[in-house]
């Protein structure tokens, strides 16, 4: 490839996925991703800070879903703003030419633990970025909080689903399918025998 190709972040991801997958993540080197992605070792480290970072879209994910609850309607309650968000990210990026790229990104994060510890960490990342826009919109902590948490919630219940090779149906869907069960089980009164 010719270094003037755009989208040289994708094609570093492509290219490292590649190898992660031919050869195992820990016997691949930045210098063999730059390589195979047509760019230089000072490319890579223009986007990402190692290569572990490579497969996480360098907070793609995480800026799309607070713009969706900042650009939510000023009347939308907490949980209606991450449903914006997490419907604005289906349309945005989890779309049906991702979800191939997105299935052996999982394969070879399930087969790698720095990279599962990684995720984890995203995740965290991801929730607190939603706990923070959406205490600017004015919600309290608290209540910012088990929001955010039930969205990350929902998001991994229909990033699984939208993964899975049984399934063709869209991330959107799936987020609102997973987002109904969650308010389903929220809205359930305790059992009085329970005390």
């Amino acid at each position: 490839m010719a270094r003037w190709q755009p989208d040289a972040p994708g094609r570093l991801a492509t290219a490292a996925l590649d190898l992660f997958e031919e050869h195992g993540y820990e016997n691949t080197t930045v210098i063999e991703i730059a390589e195979r992605a047509g760019l230089t070792k000072s490319t890579f480290f223009r986007y990402f800070p190692d290569k572990r970072e490579v497969l996480f879209g360098g907070g793609t994910v995480t800026g799309l879903l607070v713009e969706g609850i900042d650009s939510a309607p000023p009347a939308a309650g907490p949980l209606d703003a991450v449903a914006h968000a997490l419907d604005a990210l289906g349309r945005t990026f989890f779309t049906v030419d991702r979800r191939d790229f997105s299935r052996r990104r999982q394969a070879v994060l399930n087969a790698n633990p720095e990279l599962r510890e990684r995720e984890a960490l995203k995740r965290i990342d991801l929730t607190t970025s939603m706990i923070e826009a959406l205490n600017r919109r004015g919600v309290p902590i608290l209540t910012a909080r088990v929001t955010a948490q039930l969205g990350t919630l929902v998001w991994e219940i229909a990033y699984d689903q939208w993964l899975d090779t049984h399934n063709t149906e869209d991330f959107g869907p799936l987020t609102r399918q997973a987002l109904a069960e969650v308010r389903a089980v929220a809205a359930v009164r305790p059992d009085p025998s329970d005390k």
